[in-house]
């Protein structure tokens, strides 16, 4: 089975430029896990999920303390809140995962889910000529289980 079968498409994508809470509504409203970013010529040039909106656990240089991180800085636990609030205005292109793993639509399925295991990730972008044209997440494979959909 190819990837086009059973990919969620058409993709919504925003820009670098755009904010991290353009990029949280954009998810929320559409209940969708990531967004591509592209730049002005549609082309992919990073990944923003679920993930990247939760602190992550960093070495601390030169020591054996683990800190959390969110948003690339260091945050206490009083300052959640705050670290937040300012991640609003922050673009997304400073936060984006890239360079992006994709798929052709033309791709196997296996194909696409050995990608997704072996980088760790729980979607995978669906590029053409560089532009995303789909996305195919975890949630997309419930769809080889369910015939007539």
């Amino acid at each position: 089975m190819k990837v086009s079968e059973i990919m969620s498409s058409p993709v919504m994508s925003i820009k670098g430029d755009q904010t991290l809470e353009q990029a949280a509504k954009l998810m929320l409203d559409n209940n969708i896990g990531g967004v591509p970013i592209v730049d002005d010529d549609g082309k992919l040039i990073g990944m923003v999920t679920e993930s990247d909106f939760s602190a992550k656990e960093h070495a601390i240089p030169f020591s054996r303390i683990y800190a959390p991180q969110l948003f690339g800085k260091w945050m206490s636990k009083e300052g959640v809140e705050k670290a937040y609030d300012a991640a609003r205005k922050i673009t997304v292109d400073k936060v984006m995962s890239s360079p992006v793993i994709t798929v052709s639509k033309d791709d196997t399925v296996a194909e696409a889910v050995r990608n997704m295991l072996e980088k760790r990730i729980h979607r995978i972008v669906v590029a053409q000529d560089g532009v995303p044209v789909g996305i195919l997440s975890r949630h997309d494979l419930l769809k080889l289980v369910v015939k007539d959909i």
